[in-house]
């Protein structure tokens, strides 16, 4: 939902105020629902990511192999940049923003650092600072403070209560993000019947592009 407001109904709306009659009700009239579309379109998307971030603790947590793990997030990072790309900025490559893999990966980094050195603060504490100053120099989805809220999840995932109030205070410039802890409570602990890992790996590109395919499409001068 996230990815629709921002892949195919803003440009829409960069394209409409640009040519905007502002003597025409029915036009100011149309500007103003897409704009609320987008609003609730992007607003109800910002609980994704906790979800996701939620979820890669509990990966890390319960995963037999780290490295295979680390490197999945890797290669899919990679997958996933031209697809980014084309949707969010229409360009084959761009180094303005890379795709939320790369900040998911390196908040695993810092788990496995922060796990690794469990006895010796400074060193957990330089790879997680690494690991923020990596986010912001590749200027990963969600950046540093993405990674600093994975490290928080792992951190406090023994006292849901306080994970819950400091996970919000961290995510709270995303406006409606502190509403996924809901459903990251209702989670029960275990896995689901069906191992779908793949699927939803594989998910992530393969809705950029057919988004990205939609727009080019519908409205092929944008």
């Amino acid at each position: 939902m996230d990815h629709i407001g921002a892949v195919i109904i803003e440009p829409l709306i960069a394209q409409l105020s640009q040519t905007l009659d502002l003597n025409s009700i029915s036009e100011l009239q149309k500007l103003q629902f897409l704009q609320n579309l987008d609003r609730a379109l992007r607003l109800i998307g910002r609980l994704a990511f906790p979800i996701f971030c939620f979820l890669l603790v509990e990966g890390f947590l319960h995963t037999r192999n780290v490295k295979n793990y680390a490197l999945r997030l890797l290669v899919f990072s990679a997958i996933s940049e031209i697809p980014f790309d084309l949707a969010i900025n229409t360009a084959w490559f761009d180094p303005s923003l890379q795709n939320v893999y790369f900040t998911l990966f390196l908040g695993l980094v810092a788990l496995i650092g922060i796990q690794k050195y469990q006895f010796t603060f400074w060193k957990q504490a330089v790879v997680v600072a690494v690991c923020f100053g990596t986010a912001v120099l590749l200027r990963t989805d969600y950046g540093a403070m993405g990674v600093c809220f994975i490290v928080l999840l792992y951190l406090l995932r023994d006292h849901k209560v306080q994970q819950m109030i400091w996970g919000s205070i961290v995510i709270c410039g995303e406006m409606t993000a502190p509403l996924a802890f809901i459903p990251i409570r209702m989670y029960n602990g275990t896995r689901g019947k069906w191992n779908l890992k793949y699927l939803f790996y594989t998910f992530y590109p393969l809705h950029l592009l057919i988004l990205f395919g939609i727009r080019k499409v519908c409205y092929p001068g944008i």
